[in-house]
């Protein structure tokens, strides 16, 4: 499980760590570090310098996390290019993805535990409850999505199906939701495909596709990027109205 680790690197050795294990393309790997993290992309975003976990699993999504919150202070999706290396004596990633443009910058200014893991892949899993339940949860707390995103219509009928979610986002491009309960595959990027194009031939020409769902398969994961359609895990729903926890944990599909 474990493949490597090293305690409190020199910034030279923590960005070779990172070159070596990061290419493999087979691994996760996590830094505990004192950070300073810079987003830019359809907005922009800098995160004090201050202690983080950052995760970079073997899709290449990367995670920043605080020291509290389930949802991470930023995030990128998947990533197209890679760098690591030294900056001002200094241990530096940063994540690209090129549609939409995007760059997560990771400056590791105190490095206090570097990781590297091999993780097997698991077998398909499902979020309990109902695409309905998810759809009703999701509704209400978009955020799970994408901050400040904002639903417009749920089951929106087009020429092709209903859309799940039908949302704008903080540029004002509309987004198009397609759900899944448990991991998507290349059929579920197809139908999200089919639904961004319809919205686009009523005239929109600033439409996105987003694919929502607790895993996605390496091929389909592919082609969202080739499409330039994009993925959210979402594996816990919120509280209902009434209080009670929405169904928040895997189980066997």
């Amino acid at each position: 499980m474990i493949l490597a680790q090293r305690a409190q690197p020199a910034p030279d050795e923590l960005a070779a760590f990172l070159d070596e294990y990061l290419r493999r393309g087979d691994c996760l790997v996590q830094v505990v570090s004192e950070c300073e993290v810079l987003y830019s992309g359809r907005a922009a975003s800098v995160a004090e310098a201050g202690d983080y976990l950052v995760i970079v699993k073997q899709d290449g999504s990367v995670q920043v996390h605080g020291h509290r919150s389930v949802k991470p202070v930023n995030w990128q999706p998947h990533t197209d290019d890679l760098f690591v290396g030294v900056e001002d004596g200094v241990a530096v990633m940063r994540a690209e993805r090129f549609n939409p443009e995007e760059m997560v910058r990771v400056a590791f200014l105190a490095p206090a535990m570097v990781q590297a893991f091999e993780l097997r892949e698991s077998g398909g899993f499902a979020l309990m409850g109902s695409e309905a339940e998810m759809q009703r949860a999701l509704a209400r707390h978009p955020e799970l999505i994408e901050p400040g995103l904002e639903v417009l219509h749920r089951e929106l009928p087009t020429d092709v199906g209903g859309i799940d979610l039908f949302a704008r986002d903080t540029d004002g491009a509309l987004v198009v939701v397609e759900l899944k309960r448990s991991k998507a595959n290349q059929e579920a990027v197809h139908q999200l495909g089919r639904y961004v194009e319809s919205v686009r031939r009523l005239g929109s020409e600033r439409v996105r596709g987003i694919l929502a769902a607790p895993a996605v398969t390496a091929p389909a994961l592919n082609q969202l990027g080739t499409l330039g359609l994009e993925f959210r895990e979402v594996s816990a729903l919120p509280l209902d109205d009434a209080g009670d926890a929405q169904p928040s944990l895997f189980a066997p599909a």
